[in-house]
């Protein structure tokens, strides 16, 4: 009985005497590695939000592009005449059931054949994220020579109807051959700038040929620090 219990005690003065780092953490440790826990955390955090920028940018890209070549493809297979309007008005005469459009919206409008001709008719509305906005930011190339494939002056975000009185028109209307017109019947060449607010490089432009309806999608890219538009 005697040995047991010095045994015990021997046990118990063997933990008194370990040095404090070998029983656990310390509270220094304990900081140190919640402190690392945070750093990793708001990294991490930081790197999703710009991420989910740069996938919103691109969402509204993508869906200007989708507009206009689905509405493309369905003048050619329905026989009929389709329109795209991007931000503000509506053409002249529409219907908008889906509601009128605003400075952010892509609205697609079908016209039907007709004797007399029936108004455009609204089947479709996107409205662009709150921090994208149809814009042509201060930075992007302004020469002939480097705005995408040679359409407008890199100032007007919306600038169809090229070489046709003004310009910047808001609107494109594929015709059954697939050209792009606008509302008179003439040939409609163009672009559309699409960014986020105040960051250049996330700029994005669409050009449209008149002649065949193609359309083309740029992305800006900063090599050197020169903007430059490359064809995605």
């Amino acid at each position: 009985m005697g040995m047991h219990i010095r045994r015990q005690q021997n046990r118990s003065s063997d933990r008194r005497l370990r040095p404090a780092s070998m029983l656990g953490f310390s509270m220094v440790e304990m900081v140190i590695v919640i402190a690392l826990v945070l750093v990793v955390s708001g990294i991490a955090v930081v790197n999703t939000q710009g991420a989910l920028r740069d996938s919103r940018v691109a969402g509204a890209y993508e869906n200007s592009l989708t507009q206009l070549r689905m509405a493309r493809q369905r003048a050619i297979e329905e026989r009929k005449r389709y329109i795209v309007t991007f931000g503000t008005p509506a053409p002249t005469g529409a219907a908008t059931p889906l509601g009128a459009p605003t400075t952010k919206s892509i609205q697609l409008f079908r016209w039907d054949n007709g004797n007399p001709s029936p108004a455009p008719v609204q089947v479709g509305t996107i409205d662009l994220p709150v921090d994208v906005a149809f814009a042509a930011l201060p930075g992007v190339p302004t020469s002939s020579s480097k705005v995408p494939d040679g359409f407008g002056s890199g100032i007007t975000a919306i600038d169809f109807d090229q070489g046709v009185g003004a310009g910047a028109g808001n609107l494109v209307m594929f015709m059954p051959d697939g050209s792009s017109h606008d509302l008179a019947g003439n040939f409609n060449n163009g672009v559309l700038y699409i960014a986020r607010t105040g960051d250049l490089s996330s700029s994005r432009a669409i050009t449209v040929f008149g002649n065949s309806g193609r359309v083309r999608g740029w992305r800006l890219l900063q090599p050197g620090g020169v903007a430059t538009w490359q064809v995605q």
